[in-house]
């Protein structure tokens, strides 16, 4: 699945912003931390230092107060002092095991070498300091506990962390702010654009100040002026057109009719006028469904929109068709639906005469609802629709295997494009699929009225 264009900018704008926070965080951890820790080594080295001078004088004077000196030593309960001379250890502050202690940080104090490094004793962090006592060949070994430094530490980055992943959520959500505002025309373009494929020729962009959005905004609305005239003009023109032929047809019907009825004719003249008057009836029906789909092009908001039982309505239609018996199914409940009334009409009925002129006839009507959606379906035993003509046939002047064909069952190919313009028209939608058992099912779903 394809992630939209505004998620992908506000994921690529978090990412980073993580990035560059998580680069910004890195630097500072290690130059605060660093930091931090140069200073509190050196300020064990120092302490240790001073600590070192005064047991050196005490050693030089023999004092027998030694332990009490380390005592008084010790900065705290968790420090701790080795005064390692003479094959004895001293010490004062917390005990320590000194073969827990690295034994080369002893031996370098022996060797005359000042080292110090930092370890963890007993679960406590430290910083071990050893330095060489100038008397008595001793050495010195002091541990500064760092628990205060580290728990600095835990809480700069806990902070770190924390800023990182707020500004890279921050970063994500100006992206998704940022991504909605810029994309803004782009949709409502896709929206007028929607309206107007689906018939609503009226649709246009709404007028930016923006210098970059401005010509967009005048172009597209320009185009659309000018189709909304040119379809109004072609159908203004089919309009007039089919009005004119109108009267003539009337007459030419009537003409035909007069002459079946009282010529004598037979034979290949016979033949003749009854082609004729097929052809003549197929055209006057032309006519007809010309100016309905004129009349439905011309005007956008015509309808007199009211709530329709669908089922009443099919129920009235097939009463009133000298048809074989039609199967009826209902939904009980069915609900309403807020439609044009004479439109629906034509539709169902429209359904019906197709059915009777390629199938023999409907065999089964039914009217359901499903998630808020009201269904019409048209059965019948034909031959049923191929594939590849499924679409085609609601086209203006398809009439499906039949094209090319003439007779009084030929139909003038505008039907099912009356249905399908009358249930776009509704907000629904409209199909043929195979019919279990055989045949083909028209399919009509409109979206039911709001209680």
């Amino acid at each position: 699945m394809r992630v939209s264009l505004r998620w992908r900018v506000a994921t690529v704008l978090g990412l980073g912003s993580l990035l560059v926070t998580s680069v910004l965080a890195t630097a500072t951890w290690n130059l605060a931390s660093g930091y931090m820790l140069r200073q509190r080594e050196q300020s064990a080295v120092r302490q240790a230092e001073v600590n070192v001078l005064l047991v050196d004088d005490s050693l030089r004077r023999g004092s027998d107060g030694l332990d009490d000196l380390l005592t008084g030593l010790t900065t705290g309960p968790d420090s701790t002092i080795l005064l390692f001379r003479d094959g004895q250890i001293l010490s004062s502050g917390r005990p320590v095991d000194p073969t827990a202690l690295p034994a080369r940080l002893v031996e370098l104090a022996r060797e005359g070498t000042p080292a110090r490094q930092r370890l963890v004793i007993d679960g406590i962090p430290a910083i071990a300091v050893t330095l060489p006592v100038a008397s008595g060949e001793a050495v010195y070994l002091e541990l500064f506990p760092t628990l205060q430094l580290d728990r600095t530490f835990r809480y700069l980055s806990s902070l770190l962390v924390a800023g990182t992943l707020l500004s890279a959520l921050l970063g994500f959500l100006l992206g998704s702010w940022a991504s909605r505002r810029a994309l803004r025309p782009l949709t409502e373009l896709t929206k007028a654009a929607s309206r107007i494929a689906g018939g609503d020729l009226r649709a246009r962009l709404p007028e930016r100040a923006e210098p970059d959005l401005a010509p967009l905004a005048t172009t597209f609305n320009a185009t659309a002026d000018a189709l909304e005239q040119r379809v109004l003009r072609d159908a203004r023109f089919a309009s007039d057109v089919s009005h004119e032929l109108r009267s003539p047809l009337t007459t030419m019907v009537n003409a035909a009719e007069v002459l079946r009825r009282r010529a004598e004719l037979r034979g290949p003249p016979a033949k003749a006028l009854d082609l004729l008057s097929s052809e003549v009836d197929r055209f006057a029906r032309m006519v007809v469904d010309l100016l309905e789909i004129s009349r439905a092009d011309q005007v956008t908001d015509d309808r007199a929109l009211e709530p329709v039982d669908v089922g009443d309505l099919v129920r009235n239609i097939i009463a009133t068709r000298s048809e074989p018996a039609i199967d009826v199914t209902v939904d009980q409940d069915a609900p309403l639906v807020l439609v044009d009334r004479r439109r629906l009409d034509r539709v169902v009925a429209n359904l019906l005469d197709n059915a009777e002129r390629h199938a023999g006839g409907a065999i089964r009507v039914a009217v359901t609802h499903h998630d808020s959606v009201v269904r019409l379906e048209v059965d019948d035993a034909g031959p049923g629709v191929p594939h590849d003509l499924r679409d085609r046939i609601f086209d203006r002047f398809a009439r499906g295997t039949r094209s090319g064909s003439r007779g009084t069952d030929s139909g003038s190919g505008l039907g099912l494009a009356l249905v399908a313009q009358h249930v776009q028209r509704h907000g629904g939608a409209t199909w043929v699929e195979d019919r279990p058992g055989g045949g083909a099912r028209f399919v009509v779903e409109i979206p039911e009225a709001e209680r």
